[in-house]
């Protein structure tokens, strides 16, 4: 095997960075890049009972000392065991490979493992970050982290004014309400910021430092731009490339969602006009609380049209009147959402914006009703409102909560809006033009493997 095209994947085993991880892997495969898959036994359970592993690709697991799953019951122990075990997993990786003359000539690493480009550095192995959400998002970090023209001090004094604005450079102007909740008082997970912080200081330690992006260059062309002393080169959308191609995929191995595949969804959606049904779905993390997914159904069935519900099976105990909804609407524990969103009969997108769903959405052309949770999903919506203008975002009362009529007003008013569904299908065009082979993306990836090459460790 030819030692200069052997790269090691370093990904955070949670679902929003596996699935782009996949994607990346694949594309790299095709330009012939071997790839070394590594993450978390937690999360490779998962991905290779389903997956047909295509030559060229390999997986390599590690403990996170949760190696049947794991929960957010305590991110923080759970962030500092990941390090620990997955530092010392990967470092002797590394340098048995190199051992046998099979060295990698590269390592690629996501969000909150910046412990894989610090252990690439001291091994003298080149390294790249794969940021996996918008360039906005990392923009926005960078500017508080390092508390660059006054912009960190600003935010943190302000964020939690209602009627305080920032612009940073490259931006759109963003409220406190725009910040991802990871900078806000309110945040509980006190891993986050110290990780984007260790990632900015192992880019601090390279020269000319690059950072991969999970977006692409029409759709953040400013905030691809905004930092001076960082390449920020957009590689996305990370999806699979038959949906990218606008074919009809028939095959999901290797590239779709990872778990047990079902059509029953698709033979109900095919039964369905044109951009009638409402798909609601909200991620796979957050807990939803049961008065919300009850004001969430009741908006749904307020519409008097047909939906497609992903509730988690850890969610499904919480529905009330399940036998109602589901006279009206379809209700499932799992759907391959990029093959859902694809289908003509969607109308809408009530959803979370995870990074990945917003792609989606925008890929496919359909406008989103935005109801963020936590971290990067409330400037995702803020984009997708004020900037894309593909969708609207719902407003919750003083307790917090989103009512069913405030639901029910954004569904119709996204379901029946010309201009959000034309916007939707203006950014579908450029998003499947950027990341066709030949588009912006392909060259940026394909700029990306030749330099890489070129500056392999001998």
């Amino acid at each position: 095997m030819d030692p200069c095209v052997r790269l090691l994947l370093v990904t955070f085993p949670g679902q929003p960075q596996i699935n782009p991880g996949l994607q990346f892997a694949k594309r790299l495969l095709k330009m012939g890049v071997d790839v070394t898959y590594a993450t978390a036994f937690s999360a490779l359970n998962r991905m290779t009972r389903s997956t047909t592993t295509p030559p060229g690709l390999t997986f390599f697991g590690f403990s996170d000392g949760h190696d049947g799953g794991w929960g957010m019951d305590n991110f923080d122990q759970y962030m500092e065991e990941l390090k620990r075990h997955g530092s010392e997993a990967v470092a002797k990786l590394i340098k048995s490979q190199a051992e046998t003359g099979q060295p990698f000539f590269h390592v690629v690493y996501t969000t909150f493992v910046p412990w894989a480009g610090k252990v690439a550095h001291d091994l003298h192995v080149p390294s790249t970050f794969l940021w996996i959400q918008p360039a906005t998002i990392l923009d926005i970090y960078f500017y508080y982290l390092n508390q660059l023209n006054g912009y960190g001090d600003s935010i943190g004094d302000n964020m939690n004014d209602p009627s305080w604005s920032v612009e940073l450079p490259g931006l759109p102007p963003v409220t406190g309400s725009d910040l991802p909740s990871f900078l806000l008082a309110s945040n509980t997970y006190n891993f986050a910021l110290k990780l984007l912080k260790e990632h900015f200081d192992v880019l601090d330690a390279q020269n000319n430092p690059k950072v991969l992006v999970n977006s692409f260059d029409a759709l953040e062309s400013g905030a691809l731009r905004a930092i001076e002393k960082l390449n920020l080169v957009a590689i996305g959308p990370l999806i699979p490339s038959a949906f990218l191609d606008g074919k009809n995929p028939s095959d999901n191995s290797f590239g779709g969602d990872l778990f047990e595949d079902s059509k029953t969804y698709i033979k109900w959606l095919d039964s369905k006009p044109s951009e009638s049904v409402i798909y609601a779905a909200f991620g796979s993390y957050s807990p939803i609380a049961k008065q919300q997914i009850d004001e969430i159904a009741h908006g749904l069935l307020a519409c008097g049209r047909p939906f497609l519900w992903v509730v988690r099976a850890t969610e499904d105990e919480k529905l009330s009147s399940k036998e109602k909804l589901e006279q009206e609407g379809m209700i499932v524990p799992w759907c391959s959402q990029v093959e859902v969103l694809s289908h003509p009969s969607i109308g809408c997108f009530l959803s979370h914006c995870g990074w990945n769903s917003s792609l989606e959405s925008l890929v496919s052309g359909v406008p989103v009703v935005a109801f963020p949770q936590w971290s990067d999903q409330v400037t995702n919506a803020k984009l997708i409102e004020d900037v894309w203008k593909t969708g609207t975002r719902v407003k919750s009362n003083l307790d917090h909560l989103v009512e069913s009529d405030e639901i029910k007003r954004c569904i119709e008013m996204v379901i029946g809006g010309d201009e959000m569904r034309t916007n939707a299908k203006k950014w579908k065009e450029l998003a499947r033009e950027t990341g066709k082979e030949g588009g912006s993306s392909d060259k940026n990836l394909k700029i990306f493997v030749d330099e890489a090459k070129a500056n392999k460790v001998e």
